[in-house]
């Protein structure tokens, strides 16, 4: 089997990997590399167009936006078109009836004021008809000024002094007459609604209503003037109700929209003003600034990265601390996004549907491989986005929903079924589901777009979406072994072939070290099922437990396993050198593993399954053969690392069950049993597992697993009668 270096074991990147700022970095260049692919996608379109001109070609509107201007038109018309809205005042009828009582009220008391005062003038005179001369001409004069100072401007203005003095001359029920008669009558005409245009018709029907008084001639006069003073517009526009009536029909006109993929002009055409506004609204023009997109695009994708470095460095994957495992990613992330780029330029073939063959399902295939199922659907839905706007020359906007939604269930397809085994069939069964899922896909997507397809663009449309399926896998499965080797991952295929008895090492470990290989094996079955019982992979520690012991083959008789039918070699060296060999195994092992270039994680079992735990026998052997001196206990203590992972401390505490267990006399199911929890407590309380998160109620689970797996190979045997006991051994 050849030797494949990963970049692990390349210098430059041991140098570089461990870099502060590497991961920023990282993210970074996605973030560029995604712009850089999806930059083509958004540069914006402009026409060569000028008003007056003939437009060569059909043009539809590449977004849907509002056209204020013809909105704002309509909203104007609207408002114009609706008439004043009229109202009968009905307060006006009670002024002009007070006005009216005011003019009598006053003429009262200025008849009650000359009455007073000519009274005065009278005692003071010497009642000579000079003197009533005088007293008559001021009575008139007086009469007027004191009656102004009681009426307002405006009444004195629009009635004559004439209509006064004649009111000032009539007493008693003549003027009482007259106050009601006009009254009446100004209230009768008032009752009714008067436009500012009916009003001088108002005040002849008043006037005709105060004709048929029985007064004088001169009286009637007067009461003609102030019944048609009396008389002004109650019906009128309502300003409020006006301006209400306005702003709801301004309400009720719907905006005017210009919708993605409308067409704006057709060929040959003239471009007319109207037109030309609506081109340079949309963009199409050389008068929008360009740079928009481009800033749009840098912020979605600044977006999209920054969710994703969230969530790759929060989530519990070996994404959050290992940096080759994130640049494994980045590099499926970036052949993923190119093929789903060299697909999207296959649009200028005009065949339908041809851009559905999209292989987005192999990046999250590889990522469920290698990684996690949740990095995998995570990174599904960042595809999805990325590819509504790749693939968005199929579509007159800017993003292309058909294929942002085909892309993300042809993912996710990709993830759900391969989840749950990643066996080489599975993939192949992964493959068929992912076409499956696609086909349902796309069928939906034509049934929403309610369009009349012929059969033919039908199948081509489902043709290509099931061949998708087939190209993401087979990608998957090609370049799956490149990018294990090129980056060190230990996925379960690489797993299962490691595991294969024929590699180098198993049989290195099967030639020279039987009983050892034999030891592992069991080893390898207790190990799986208790990681598997906790969670852990239990596939790992299958692997880990064949090669754990390999340190062994380079001093093979030095272990009991391998002593069959010879003489102890520990027997005539002293307890300290059989503790340097001893303990020498799990580093040698760990050097073979490295040298062979062999994943970090198997490595770090040999290394790490024994931890710092003691040589008992050893120990106490030198204490009994040194009385004099003082025999330090980690002298005979491995150096370590305790496991560092569930499956590493696993591993270590199989083995010292499967060790124990093949010593003892007669085990049964209590004795296996009290053994493995004794070794657990003794595990537990020597501090072996304090570097994993392995927690109490995994432990428990891990030793009932390993019980369980013991009663089977250690399981009662019957027991042959003496004699035909002695037959077999004769015929062996």
């Amino acid at each position: 089997m050849s030797k494949r270096s990963s970049i692990d074991q390349q210098a430059w990147w041991k140098n570089l990997k461990n870099h502060r700022y590497l991961r920023i970095f990282i993210f970074v260049f996605l973030g560029i590399f995604t712009y850089g692919m999806l930059v083509t996608n958004v540069i914006p379109e402009t026409l060569e167009v000028e008003q007056g001109t003939v437009s060569d070609q059909d043009i539809r509107s590449p977004l849907t936006i509002e056209n204020k201007l013809e909105t704002e038109r309509l909203q104007l018309e609207a408002s114009d078109a609706v008439e004043p809205v009229y109202s009968k005042k009905t307060r006006y009828a009670q002024n002009q009836l007070e006005r009216i009582q005011d003019i009598f009220h006053s003429v009262d008391q200025v008849q009650s004021q000359i009455d007073e005062r000519i009274s005065e003038i009278e005692e003071a005179s010497n009642n000579s008809n000079e003197d009533d001369m005088t007293i008559e001409e001021l009575s008139d004069s007086e009469q007027l000024d004191l009656l102004e100072e009681l009426l307002p401007t405006e009444t004195i203005e629009q009635i004559s002094d004439d209509a006064f003095l004649i009111l000032l001359e009539t007493t008693g029920e003549d003027l009482e007459t007259a106050q009601e008669t006009t009254t009446s009558a100004v209230y009768d005409v008032m009752e009714e609604e008067i436009p500012m245009d009916e009003v001088d018709d108002a005040k002849d029907r008043v006037e005709s209503k105060v004709a048929i008084a029985a007064v004088s001639p001169d009286l009637l006069e007067a009461m003609i003037e102030i019944s048609r003073f009396g008389i002004t517009a109650n019906y009128m526009m309502d300003e409020d109700a006006t301006q209400e009536a306005r702003e709801s029909a301004i309400e009720a006109v719907e905006p005017v929209m210009i919708r993605e993929g409308q067409l704006l002009v057709e060929e040959g055409q003239v471009i007319t003003g109207e037109i030309y506004q609506q081109l340079s609204l949309v963009g199409l023009t050389e008068e929008v600034p360009l740079y928009y997109p481009y800033i749009g695009l840098a912020i979605i994708i600044s977006l999209l990265i920054a969710m994703l470095a969230y969530y790759l460095n929060d989530a519990k994957t070996s994404l959050q601390t290992n940096n080759t495992h994130l640049l494994m990613y980045s590099t499926i992330y970036m052949l993923t996004l190119i093929l789903l780029k060299l697909v999207s330029l296959t649009h200028v073939i005009d065949l339908n549907g041809i851009t559905f063959l999209a292989p987005v399902a192999m990046g999250t295939m590889l990522l469920t491989t290698l990684l996690q199922s949740r990095v995998a659907i995570f990174t599904s839905m960042i595809f999805a986005i990325i590819a509504s706007i790749m693939f968005n020359s199929e579509s007159s906007g800017i993003v292309n929903y058909t294929h942002g939604i085909y892309i993300f269930f042809s993912g996710l397809a990709g993830v759900f079924f391969l989840s749950k085994s990643q066996r080489m069939m599975r993939m192949l069964q992964t493959g068929i589901f992912v076409s499956f899922i696609n086909i349902l896909v796309v069928i939906a997507i034509l049934l929403l777009k309610n369009a009349q397809y012929g059969w033919f663009d039908i199948g081509t449309n489902v043709g290509f979406a099931f061949l998708s399926g087939f190209i993401s896998v087979v990608l998957a499965i090609g370049l799956l072994p490149f990018v294990e080797a090129g980056f060190g991952v230990l996925s379960p295929t690489r797993l299962i072939e490691l595991s294969n008895p024929n590699h180098p090492l198993l049989r290195k470990i099967l030639l020279e070290a039987p009983g050892t290989y034999h030891h592992s094996v069991v080893v390898a079955n207790l190990a799986e099922a208790a990681c598997e019982s906790v969670g852990a992979n239990g596939l790992l520690a299958r692997v880990g437990s064949y090669y754990h012991d390999i340190g062994k083959t380079r001093r093979p008789h030095f272990f009991i396993e391998n002593q069959m039918k010879i003489k102890n070699p520990h027997d005539n060296i002293s307890p300290h050198l059989s503790k340097t060999i001893i303990i020498a195994h799990p580093y040698d092992g760990a050097d073979m593993l490295k040298s062979h270039k062999l994943p970090k994680e198997i490595v770090d079992i040999a290394e790490q399954h024994h931890g710092t735990s003691l040589l008992k026998y050893f120990y106490h052997k030198a204490k009994q053969n040194d009385d004099k001196d003082e025999i330090e206990e980690k002298e005979f203590r491995y150096p370590g690392p305790k496991a560092q992972s569930k499956e590493a401390a696993l591993v270590g505490f199989a083995d010292c069950v499967e060790a124990a267990v093949r010593s003892m006399q007669h085990p049964t199911t209590e004795k296996i049993e009290n053994l493995v929890r004794k070794i657990l407590l003794d595990r537990l309380t020597d501090g072996q597992f304090d570097d994993c998160d392995l927690t109490l109620k995994e432990l428990n689970k891990a030793a009932t697993s390993i019980c369980e797996t013991l009663q089977g190979t250690f399981h009662s045997r019957i027991e042959y009668p003496e004699d035909d006991l002695s037959k077999k051994e004769d015929n062996v």
